[in-house]
């Protein structure tokens, strides 16, 4: 359950799980700027911090939900699961380079690559959500398994 805090709070918050996510990037070499929780995620993306985009593919969305009002942007396309060759181009198309931008796929890997690929492409701040949406197949994992805000198309 998340209470109401002040937007001053909320920032000092939000620079504070940024700052240490960095801290952490650099300490294990990470080729992206960190990785946040799902908890972390919500907290920046609701408070207006950050940007999140759903990588997972149309059908994993159409499976178990989605985030809501979050842009989904495929990692991995067609029938044999290539890297969508549009990728950059679409994320350049919703994301301003500067912005704060975390990545969600289904079990936290697809979304280190796009995390990775984006840094490499010009974006700083791009950032992995750790345990996915799904939480790879542990119940305790994952946006979904942490009751964290989905809606069902």
């Amino acid at each position: 359950m998340f209470t109401a805090i002040d937007s001053s709070e909320a920032n000092t918050q939000s620079h504070a799980i940024l700052a240490a996510a960095r801290d952490g990037a650099q300490k294990s070499r990470l080729q992206y700027a960190g990785d946040v929780t799902p908890e972390q995620a919500w907290s920046l993306f609701s408070a207006g911090i950050a940007e999140l985009i759903d990588v997972r593919t149309g059908r994993e969305l159409q499976r178990t939900g989605s985030v809501p009002s979050a842009p989904h942007i495929e990692w991995l396309v067609s029938a044999d699961m290539s890297k969508n060759p549009h990728f950059l181009n679409e994320l350049d198309s919703v994301v301003n380079k500067g912005n704060v931008v975390l990545f969600l796929c289904r079990s936290g890997k697809r979304s280190v690559a796009a995390a990775e690929a984006a840094t490499e492409a010009g974006f700083r701040n791009a950032f992995n959500i750790l345990e996915g949406f799904e939480g790879d197949g542990n119940p305790r994992l994952g946006w979904l398994n942490r009751r964290l805000p989905v809606t069902q198309e």
